[in-house]
């Protein structure tokens, strides 16, 4: 008959302290195979977006390009269209009665030059900008192409990474989740919020040469023995990371070998035989 799994509530502290430092040793290989990867998602992100903004300032360039462009069509048939009437006008110069009609024609001919001068301005103007622009497309494109040649290089050193530790971290991913399950919600949100809040990730850390295993404060003697007896959830009063002790973490720690004082008997007989002699 299959055991009836326990409410995560009814467990002993000793049950719940040894659950969640084994919920802290999968997430801490997880945390590893993040390390292995280092930089390399942030790089490939960060070259996305540059790419991403590279594009878009092309696509606006080439708006302004085609702004111009029309500039400079509709000035050239300002400019056919200004021949045409000055061509009109000197014909009429031949026919005019009186003064004041030969002024008016004169001064509508300067206006018109005047304004076929300012298209040309204009037009020249438009050309050089989009000959600067038509070089700004240019550099885009050739960052563009060097950065997704980085890209390239960034994703497959990424990927070759992730195919080598993808079925690990699932494999680590799956347990945790698992494991989870048979820790208290209050305790594991408080875990986590001191984990997300530790600069290694830990959030339940053992103790070390009478200190915490995450600050490395000492520990007070009587809260050592309260950590041994396992009777309640203890935190370090530095850190605020939960307290465990060694041996329920089933760690195996090297205690330093004491010297033993020299004995000094022989020779003090020595010195008494010498003296009596």
């Amino acid at each position: 008959m299959a055991r009836e799994k326990k409410d995560p509530q009814d467990l002993s502290i000793e049950e719940k302290l040894k659950n969640l430092y084994q919920l802290q040793t999968m997430l801490s290989e997880i945390d590893k195979i993040k390390t292995l990867r280092g930089e390399l998602p942030l790089e490939v992100q960060d070259l996305e977006d540059e790419i991403e903004g590279l594009t878009t300032r092309i696509d606006r360039i080439q708006a302004d390009m085609a702004g111009l462009q029309e500039e400079v069509s509709h000035r050239r048939v300002a400019i056919q269209d200004n021949l045409a009437n000055i061509e009109r006008y000197t014909q009429q110069l031949d026919n005019v009665r009186n003064n004041r009609e030969y002024e008016n024609l004169t001064k509508e001919i300067e206006y018109l030059q005047l304004d076929n001068q300012l298209n040309e301005k204009k037009i020249r103007e438009a050309q050089n900008a989009l000959e600067g622009k038509q070089e700004e497309i240019r550099r885009c494109s050739d960052n563009v192409t060097e950065r997704r040649d980085d890209l390239d290089v960034k994703k497959s050193e990424l990927d070759e990474i992730i195919s080598e530790t993808r079925a690990e971290e699932e494999k680590l991913r799956e347990r945790s989740k698992n494991l989870e399950l048979t820790i208290e919600p209050r305790l594991l949100s408080s875990f986590k919020r001191i984990r997300k809040n530790s600069r290694n990730g830990l959030g339940i850390v053992y103790v070390q040469r009478d200190a915490c295993g995450g600050c490395f404060n000492k520990i007070p003697p009587q809260r050592q023995l309260d950590i041994r007896m396992r009777k309640k959830i203890i935190v370090c009063e530095y850190c605020g990371r939960i307290m465990i002790d060694p041996e329920l973490a089933g760690v195996q720690l090297n205690k330093p070998v004491e010297e033993k004082p020299k004995r000094r008997r022989r020779k003090t007989a020595e010195k008494k035989d010498d003296e009596n002699a």
